[in-house]
Formats: C-alpha cells, structure tokens, sequence
C-alpha cells in the first residue's frame, strides 16, 4: 500500500490523460488501443522513477506526435538505383497516387454506373494497357509477376489444365538457360513445378537451338515458356532462339507461346537496346506475354498478362484467376500510370547527366559552407535496378562523403540511404526529386555534423 506522499499517486490517470485536446485530436489516426498503449508506458516509466509525475502528460504528448499510424518509413533513395527492391521498387506518381486516394472508398470496381448492373472487374486499366500496348488483343492484371506466371501456366499446362478438346496438357517446354533464380533464393522452376506442370528441359546453360524445341514439342506440351534471364547475361559461346522462329514452330504444332519479359516494358526504350517489351514479343508471334507493374512500367507491385483473347480468357476463368486478382487501389494506380505515359522511373531514367552535376555541385557547396568540410564530387553510373537494363550504365555524379556519414544519414530524419563503396559514402541525386534537394542538404549537414 503507498504512502499519501508516494509521488506515485501524482501520475495522472488513464482517462485524464486520453481527453488531453493534443490526445484526442491524434484519436483518428492512431486508434484508443495505441493511444492506451502509449499511455501506460508513460505512466510506468513514471512509477519506476525514471520521469517525475508533473512529466507525464507533456511526455505523452511527445510520444503521441512521434508515432506513426504505419511501421514503413519514407526514404530518400540516393544509391542511383532507379528500381531498388528494398526501397518498394518503382515510386508512384503523382497521377497514380491520386487515383489511389480516390479508389480507396467506394467506387465504381464493378458496376456501371449507367445501368446500375455489374461490370467486368478493372476495365480502365485493362483499356489503358491496350491503348498503350494495340498488339495485345487483351489483358489481365494479377497480384505480381510471379503470381502471372503461375496463375498462366496452371491454366495452360498444369493440373486439371486443359485444350479445347479437354485433354489434359501436362508439359511446359524450358530451355535450361532460362532456368532463372530471383532474390530471395526464389526461382522459377519451383514455381512452375507447384502448378502440377512437368517441366521439359531443352538445351544447355549456354547454348539452346531451334532443334532442342522441336524435338520436344509433343502432343503433350501445355505451352513453351520463354524467360529473359533479366538479372544477369551470359557472355561468349551462347546461342538462344529468338521469339519470331520458335513462335512459328509453336504455330505450327498448336502450342502457345509464353514470354515472361520480366522488366514491364511496353513498348521498346531506346536507353535499353537490349531489354525487351510486350509490343515486340506479341509483334514477333508470342501468345501472351508476362510484366511486372512495379519496374521499368513504373506503377504499383502487380503482374501483367498481354496476348491472345482466347488464352486469356481461359487463363481468367481458372479458379486461381479468384486468388491472385489484383485489388481496387492497384488497378487505379496501373491504369493512373500507363495512362499518364510517364513516371517517377521513367524521369529517372532520363535524367541528364549535366543537371545532376550541376544539382550535385550545388548540394555539395552548401553541406560545405554549413560544415567547414570540402566534400568532393566523383562521377558515379546509376543503374535501372530489379533486373531490367543489366550491365548498362547510366552516367552520373555523387556527393562522397566519410563512410561513417551512412548511419546517420539511413537513421536521421528523412532517412536517406546512399551507397557505401571503397571507403566512401556516395549519395546519387537521380532518384531524388529536384525539389528535395534542400531537405536532403539539412540531411547531409546533420550526418556530417553527428560525426564531430
């Protein structure tokens, strides 16, 4: 039992401390359980001692301002690669994010507004992808790439999978060159096993020919999968078949065509000779054709299939079609991308290298006016990131700062993640919008100064 001058009994209660006005007005966007939460915390570092109870309502206060309704943290992206995995991949745009806030109550999904009847789910960004993409007869958008991929070869070649005669097709023919493995240990041969699918392996790690598919096209092949190997190349005595004859072949045998393109190019970018684009496959004969929505097309994490109307209508009729679909707010933001032709991906592609030296020089010149430290300036080639434009180069400049500078500057406010290499703490301006430019100086100045 405490004493009447216990300084315990002085902490204020629960209820006193949930109708302070700053409290109450944090209420929307946290919760009661949170905002409980961060009371009784206060409230015990008060009994044991380690803040005086007249302390607690303003340490409240400040606890309840620092928190955030979410864990994710916003980061300024200053490695100069374009789509970076662990930073989200492809930033939104403007028009994406938009059409995100204004999906995320209630909207027109799936009824026409005319008629007041159901519609087909996600006709605008299906409209947009043909509109941007007219050698697609169709389209279909799913959780993700790998979700595409899956839910397309379950329906052409997996279990349960059938052709218009209904006779099951149990076989998707692979060259053993394209047999890809992804972050995370992920690859793609475990995905397609999942699907009940035999995978036919043709060819060898560096050399498949137009032979190996045709002796292995059967009356049991469901498809021919045809993947590019985006996150790494294979340089000397190779051989690969291109699209235009091994979709002949499949023609030929009634066998459709897949090409998995990876990256989400829609059409060919002249920066990136060597990536392909679903307007080139479909034009060279493939069937259908795989994207990511979340790479070089610049929108939200989303899989995209383009090709034949029957095929994709046979794909979309599969139960799993139910699992993977994609929901509301990645639909608006697909459609808000490809409509808006451009995106935070695409500037950052193009980014001309005198103005990121010119922008470099500037943040340079006032982190050293604010700090007494001269920081020099090193050309330094961004990349595209999440296995698109392998190996190609795109010129830039960064800021070199101590590589001690990294850790304040990944845990300061903003956080800013730069790039560590030989010794140096490198921050690329080619995926920092112009505009926060100043913000990422005080970062800078902030990090520099920790380090005295």
């Amino acid at each position: 039992m405490t004493s009447p001058d216990d300084p315990r009994r002085r902490i204020p209660r629960t209820d006193t401390l949930l109708a302070l006005p700053e409290v109450r007005a944090a209420a929307a966007g946290l919760g009661e359980q949170v905002l409980r939460g961060v009371i009784h915390a206060t409230q015990q570092r008060a009994r044991r001692g380690e803040i005086a109870p007249e302390q607690v309502a303003a340490e409240v206060v400040a606890s309840i301002a620092s928190t955030r309704p979410v864990s994710l943290r916003p980061v300024l992206n200053a490695t100069g690669v374009i789509v970076h995995t662990n930073l989200g991949r492809a930033p939104l745009s403007a028009a994406a994010t938009t059409a995100i806030v204004e999906a995320a109550g209630y909207c027109d999904l799936e009824l026409d507004l005319a008629t007041g009847t159901r519609s087909r789910r996600g006709v605008g960004a299906r409209a947009a992808l043909l509109a941007a993409c007219p050698a697609a007869e169709d389209a279909l958008i799913v959780n993700n790439a790998a979700a595409a991929l899956m839910l397309a070869t379950t329906a052409l070649a997996g279990t349960g999978a059938t052709d218009e005669k209904g006779v099951g097709a149990k076989e998707i023919v692979l060259s053993r060159g394209e047999f890809i493995e992804i972050g995370a240990g992920f690859r793609i041969s475990d995905l397609i096993a999942a699907t009940g699918a035999r995978i036919r392996e043709i060819g060898t790690t560096n050399r498949t020919h137009l032979a190996d598919y045709d002796e292995a096209v059967t009356t049991e092949t469901g498809c021919v999968l045809k993947i590019h190997p985006s996150n790494y190349y294979v340089a000397g005595f190779t051989s690969s078949v291109e699209t235009s004859p091994l979709a002949e072949l499949c023609r030929e045998r009634g066998v459709p065509l897949i090409a998995d393109i990876g990256s989400g190019l829609l059409a060919p970018e002249p920066r990136l000779p060597n990536e392909p684009d679903a307007t080139t496959a479909l034009g060279e004969g493939a069937d259908l054709v795989i994207a990511s929505g979340d790479k070089l097309l610049g929108g939200p994490q989303a899989g995209i299939i383009l090709g034949r109307r029957d095929l994709i209508g046979r794909i979309a009729r599969h139960p799993i079609a139910r699992a993977v679909r994609a929901d509301k707010l990645t639909l608006a933001a697909v459609e808000a991308t490809v409509a808006a032709g451009t995106s935070p991906v695409r500037e950052a592609l193009g980014a001309d290298a005198d103005q990121l030296r010119q922008r470099t020089e500037q943040l340079a010149s006032r982190a050293t006016a604010a700090t007494d430290i001269e920081i020099a300036i090193v050309p330094h080639d961004g990349r595209v990131g999440g296995g698109g434009g392998v190996g190609v180069p795109l010129p830039g400049w960064a800021l070199a700062l101590p590589e001690a500078a990294a850790t304040p500057l990944r845990t300061g406010t903003p956080a800013v993640l730069p790039r560590s290499h030989d010794g140096a703490c490198l921050i690329d301006l080619r995926c920092i919008p112009a505009d926060r430019d100043a913000e990422l100086a005080d970062a800078i100045i902030a990090a520099l100064r920790a380090l005295r």
